[in-house]
């Protein structure tokens, strides 16, 4: 549900959304960065201090007397106590513990000292946290000897004020951290802003347009980034621009061949009111039945049309043996009324197809219908299945006169008729669409003998 929202979000705080965490992170990141350095940088400064101590109170330790004494620096310590802001404590001692002076119970070091080598760790002593620096050398430090007792020195100061150098330091961090997250903040947003101008004009100037308004947008002064966006909705204007027209074109079309066949009928209809010779009243009435008929193929031709262009196709899988099968007996009558000699040449077994068997019954059905209409007289038409490993294939044959060159130049073409036709010019249109919506084609092809059309309707597999 939150991302939903952030995607749903505007382009300001979507990015605010997806920046603002990655920048405390980092800022985190950063603050635990600089405590570390915080706490080493006053581990070093302080260190010294502490290592001085040890020096100041290594020079004034004596074995003259065959034991060990220690003459204190007072001012030193109470300097080294100013500047620690806490109790300091000290232990000079042999390094078998046999002699020790000042505070006995010092903690030891965590690992074994080395001669000359001064070792700083964190302890607690009273309940209190310390920092201790130990150091050893030689009893006696002018003569050094393999065998010789070792003296160790410990100083151990509380660690306040470490911790409040490191916190002081720590805590200016966190507010310039904080100060510069919020600075960048309102630079996303004004940038942002500034940014999107150009994005928000074109969206007003659109939002502004006419509805008939389809010329394409201006992309001469936007961002580089939002150029293809904008090339795209050209892109798409131009398309609807285009289907627009051939609407506009289809309905002036349509609205032409409708009215036709419409004024037709109702001159035949007033005709036949007035006869009244019962032959010619018969013969009007048979003119304006066969009238009725091609207004109905028209209109429905329209439909089939209009539908192709209009709807996706709808995949199924069918037979196409069955399909032809079933034009031709839709067909029967009107090849009986011709003499035509109508059949189906397709595999006894099943050719399984996949297509919206719908709008392809429809394109076979007007290709067979033309066949029938504009093949010889007694001749044969025949719908054929062939089988293709790669594309589905149906085949409309005729032995007639061939193809009127008219129409073979402009193939598909809506509202197109060879001389003498009274079809309404849709069925090459209707067919060539429905394959095209099927990624297919529509061929037709000279018959090998010379005389009559096939008709070619291939679209590929899956």
């Amino acid at each position: 549900m939150f991302w939903k929202r952030i995607r749903q979000a505007s382009l300001k705080l979507r990015l605010l959304a997806l920046l603002l965490p990655t920048m405390a992170v980092a800022t985190a990141t950063s603050l635990w960065l600089t405590r570390v350095d915080a706490v080493a940088s006053a581990n070093a400064a302080y260190d010294r201090s502490l290592l001085g101590a040890i020096k100041a109170l290594d020079l004034n330790v004596s074995t003259a007397s065959g034991g060990l004494a220690v003459e204190l620096p007072y001012r030193l310590f109470e300097f080294f106590q100013l500047t620690a802001t806490g109790n300091v404590y000290f232990r000079v001692a042999t390094a078998d513990g046999r002699v020790e002076i000042g505070h006995t119970d010092l903690p030891p070091p965590p690992s074994q000292l080395k001669v000359g080598q001064p070792l700083f760790y964190d302890a607690t002593y009273f309940q209190e946290s310390v920092r201790v620096g130990a150091f050893m050398r030689p009893f006696e430090a002018s003569q050094p000897a393999s065998g010789q007792p070792l003296l160790v020195i410990q100083v151990a100061e509380s660690t306040a004020s470490r911790e409040q150098f490191t916190a002081s330091f720590v805590r200016r961090a966190a507010q310039r951290d904080a100060l510069f997250v919020l600075l960048m903040g309102i630079a996303v947003v004004l940038g942002l802003s500034l940014a999107l101008r150009p994005m928000a004009r074109l969206a007003r100037q659109t939002r502004d347009r006419e509805p008939d308004d389809l010329r394409p947008l201006h992309a001469e002064d936007l961002p580089r980034d939002i150029q293809p966006l904008v090339e795209a909705v050209n892109q798409q204007i131009a398309r609807t621009e285009a289907l627009v027209a051939q609407r506009r074109g289809f309905i002036d079309d349509a609205s032409h061949q409708l009215r036709t066949p419409l004024a037709v009928l109702r001159a035949q209809l007033d005709y036949l009111l007035r006869e009244t010779d019962p032959v010619r009243h018969q013969q009007a009435l048979q003119a304006l039945s066969d009238a009725l008929s091609h207004a109905i193929r028209a209109t429905n031709q329209l439909l089939t049309l209009a539908r192709s262009d209009a709807a996706q196709p709808q995949w199924e899988p069918f037979d196409l043996g069955a399909l032809a099968r079933e034009v031709a007996m839709e067909l029967l009558p009107v090849a009986r009324a011709r003499g035509i000699d109508l059949g189906v040449d397709a595999p006894t077994e099943p050719v399984r197809a996949e297509g919206d068997r719908g709008l392809l019954q429809q394109a076979l059905l007007n290709i067979a219908h033309n066949a029938l209409q504009h093949g010889r007289a007694q001749g044969v038409v025949t719908l054929q299945v062939l089988a293709d490993p790669q594309a589905y294939r149906l085949q409309v044959s005729d032995d007639g006169p061939g193809l009127d060159p008219a129409v073979a130049q402009k193939l598909g073409q809506r509202f197109v008729k060879s001389r003498g036709s009274h079809g309404s010019g849709l069925g090459l249109a209707i067919a060539r669409s429905v394959l095209e919506r099927h990624g297919g084609q529509l061929r037709l092809e000279p018959q090998p003998q010379g005389t009559g059309v096939c008709a070619v309707l291939s679209w590929p597999k899956p």
